[in-house]
Parts: structure tokens; sequence; C-alpha cells
């Protein structure tokens, strides 16, 4: 991971890191030794692939378990400002397209993003192209086919 990208989460990413990284050094950890003691008892290890695959699986988890610590050591968490209401970090934003199909997504940061929650990065082309507007503002997202897309910001909500 690159130490010197500025990485921003909403308060709720940030409490999901740290939970996970508290499941994965607490209960994870103790599954993996304990998959990694009954794969001993099976003989050779050098043919024993229940002890590879636990070992593969510590490694996996120790890998995590670093990338997570590295990301809380660097994030900055970023609160929905209070005020005159802009998109940024933690709002929902409602969109509607140039046929007047409406779409909404909530702004997160890089390690939050999950399409299927409808939740897009502030890095993404339409969540960079949608920060610091406001309700009523035009936007064009350029596609990565070339194409460019223009949408309304009809609400934005914390």
């Amino acid at each position: 991971m690159d130490n010197t990208k500025k990485i921003e989460l909403t308060p709720e990413g940030r409490q999901r890191l740290v939970d996970e990284l508290a499941y994965r050094e607490g209960e994870k950890h103790d599954e993996i030794v304990e998959r990694i003691k009954e794969a001993r008892g099976f003989g050779d290890l050098s043919e024993n692939s229940e002890y590879d695959a636990a070992k593969e699986e510590e490694a996996r988890n120790a890998s995590r378990i670093n990338e997570i610590r590295q990301i809380l050591s660097i994030a900055t968490v970023v609160e929905a400002g209070s005020g005159e209401l802009t998109v940024s970090i933690g709002t929902t934003v409602e969109l509607e397209d140039e046929k007047g199909a409406k779409t909404s997504f909530t702004i997160v940061g890089t390690t939050e993003t999950n399409s299927l929650e409808h939740k897009i990065s502030n890095e993404s082309p339409v969540g960079a192209a949608l920060v610091g507007h406001r309700e009523g503002d035009k936007i064009e997202v350029m596609a990565p086919s070339g194409r460019s897309r223009s949408y309304t910001i009809t609400a934005i909500s914390r």
C-alpha cells in the first residue's frame, strides 16, 4: 500500500476496520492456530495439505492485519459537515440523468467502496465529480468509453 496516498474514511468505515482487525487478531487467529495444531497431528508435514492450507490462511490473515493497521495509521476520519449541505464523504446523493432515471449513492472513502450497497468512492469518476456540489447542480462525468454523461443532483442527505 502506498503510504503517501491520502485515505479518507467515514466514522462507520473506520469502525468496520477496527472491528475486522479485532476479529482477525483474536477469533480468526485462534481458529487458524487450532487448524495448524490439528494438521500437525496428521503426520508428515511435507505431504500434509491440511497443514499447507492452514499456513497459507495464516499468511493471508497476517497480511490483511498489516493492511488494516496501515490504513488505520494514515487514514483521516471525515464526518459530513454541518451548515449548507454539499456533497462530501458520508453524504447520500440522489442523481437524475438526462432521461429522468434516478439513482442514489453514498460517498465514502476508497477502502469502503461497495457497489452492492451503493457506496462509491470519493475518488471514483462519479464521486470526484460530485464532491463539493450542491443540490440542483448539474455535473458531467466522463465514462470509461469516453462518452460524457450529465446528471442533476436532486437531493443530498447525511
